[in-house]
């Protein structure tokens, strides 16, 4: 993506995982280690249930983020299950609105000028965005984790302090797990996002079209998808915060 579009949504994404990880510091205390009884209670026997929405704030794709405390999860994917993956963040009608409302971000700061103003001008820069999203797609959570047999999925680490998680959220932009489940060097993530800005520049304004601005927006794209994975870290738990507000406040409202 431009590279204005790509600042914004950092600061947004880093905003947003300072609120997060500010409320769940301050509202949640760690639970002591339970001990291991002889006879589990049916309670014990359940089955945890996968924390992560489909979508953050109802419009922000997620669909592979997974618990990594749920065996279930930590089954390898299948080639067909990746390119479903890929299609999903391709052409879920989130994906689209969050492109209109970029296109519409950079065409009113004017950023990357050569696109120009007008409905011809925004009409292009989304095009650029949905581009850039179908092709980004393809290959880091289709192609490129198929041929080398890689797990494109993020998984919550879900516990421990709040700085070693945000630690293992940000370092997954270059640490991510084969099929076996053993860590790999993120190859998907960090070539997908080159490859991508690399087929950009045939249809980015041709003044936008060098060696300088591809490596550039790669190293933005980077940094946006580490934010990324920290928010998708603590977003769950946000939302289980607001949850107990909302329930604490109708327990006080009872007469």
């Amino acid at each position: 993506m431009p590279h204005s579009r790509r600042g914004l949504n950092l600061m947004l994404l880093l905003s947003g995982m300072t609120i997060a990880a500010t409320a769940i510091a301050a509202q949640e205390k760690p639970e002591a280690p339970i001990a291991k009884q002889n006879t589990p209670s049916p309670s014990d026997a359940r089955t945890p249930q996968d924390e992560n929405p489909k979508r953050i704030l109802g419009i922000i794709p997620n669909f592979q983020s997974k618990d990594e405390d749920i065996p279930e999860n930590l089954l390898p994917m299948t080639p067909r299950e990746k390119y479903v993956l890929a299609y999903h963040q391709t052409v879920d009608f989130s994906a689209h609105f969050g492109n209109a409302f970029q296109a519409m971000l950079q065409q009113a700061a004017d950023g990357q000028p050569h696109y120009g103003q007008g409905w011809g001008a925004y009409a292009d820069r989304f095009g650029a965005a949905e581009a850039d999203q179908a092709t980004s797609a393809f290959f880091i959570f289709g192609f490129l984790p198929h041929i080398l047999k890689e797990d494109p999925r993020y998984f919550r680490r879900k516990h421990g302090s709040a700085w070693s998680r945000i630690r293992y959220a940000a370092t997954r932009t270059v640490i991510t797990r084969t099929d076996a489940g053993n860590p790999t060097f993120n190859t998907p993530q960090v070539l997908g996002q080159l490859l991508q800005q690399g087929i950009s520049t045939t249809y980015y304004p041709e003044q936008d079209r060098s060696a300088s601005a591809v490596f550039q927006n790669w190293g933005i794209n980077l940094a946006y998808t580490s934010a990324y994975n920290v928010l998708k870290e603590f977003y769950p738990d946000f939302l289980r915060v607001l949850s107990h507000r909302r329930k604490r406040a109708k327990i006080a409202d009872k007469p």
